[in-house]
């Protein structure tokens, strides 16, 4: 466990999984619904846990450096990527820990993010039901990829734009899959997200897994 000095971690809730399954979505809902504290990792991680590596870097005596698009997304394979990405999480998931121990609510909090991975998080949380892993299925990652603008393009400057696109959805398809594998090998509830349900409903339906602890 952990250091956890106000057992904010212990007792968050937590949504993680794959890219465009709505996530943030539900858990800002859920917040609405039943005055939870939300804790919003993507806004987090491309804001202040970016700066928080530069100063590591500069301590470190190192060089920050900016991520080169070229290299990420069309000179390195597949595979590469992805570890690259789980690398990544771990780094950053101590910043997560960081802003959650300085959170103090007299509301449940609830954090989402493709970084709150399920290996990550088990050892930290007081029972398995506290979280869930989120995952869209192919139909309905091919529907967010053609009607939700940020999913259907990369917006970087790379010598091939359509090449960096499906390197990236690879990519994402596979961190989902293995963000699926270590749910299920630590009995943390995953569910697919196929778009038969709304935002409402999918909604309910993780307040119906969270029931015991919310207010």
């Amino acid at each position: 466990m952990s250091w956890d000095p106000f057992t904010t971690l212990q007792n968050a809730l937590w949504i993680g999984g794959g890219q465009w399954a709505g996530k943030s979505t539900v858990a800002g809902m859920l917040a609405d619904r039943y005055g939870l504290t939300h804790y919003h990792y993507d806004y987090h991680d491309a804001r202040g846990h970016l700066d928080r590596r530069t100063a590591q870097q500069l301590r470190r005596g190192e060089t920050p450096s900016e991520v080169d698009a070229e290299s990420m997304w069309i000179r390195s394979t597949v595979e590469q990527a992805v570890e690259s990405a789980r690398s990544v999480f771990v780094e950053r998931f101590e910043y997560v820990l960081d802003d959650l121990r300085a959170l103090v609510s007299p509301h449940p909090i609830i954090a989402d993010g493709w970084g709150l991975r399920p290996e990550l998080v088990a050892p930290l949380i007081s029972s398995p039901q506290r979280m869930v892993v989120m995952v869209p299925t192919e139909e309905f990652r091919q529907h967010q990829l053609q009607y939700l603008p940020r999913a259907g393009t990369l917006r970087i400057d790379v010598s091939d734009a359509q090449l960096a696109q499906r390197n990236r959805i690879a990519r994402d398809r596979l961190l989902a899959e293995d963000a699926v594998r270590n749910a299920k090998r630590l009995n943390i509830r995953v569910i697919e997200v196929d778009g038969s349900r709304d935002a409402h409903a999918m909604t309910s339906l993780v307040a119906e897994h969270f029931y015991e602890f919310l207010p």
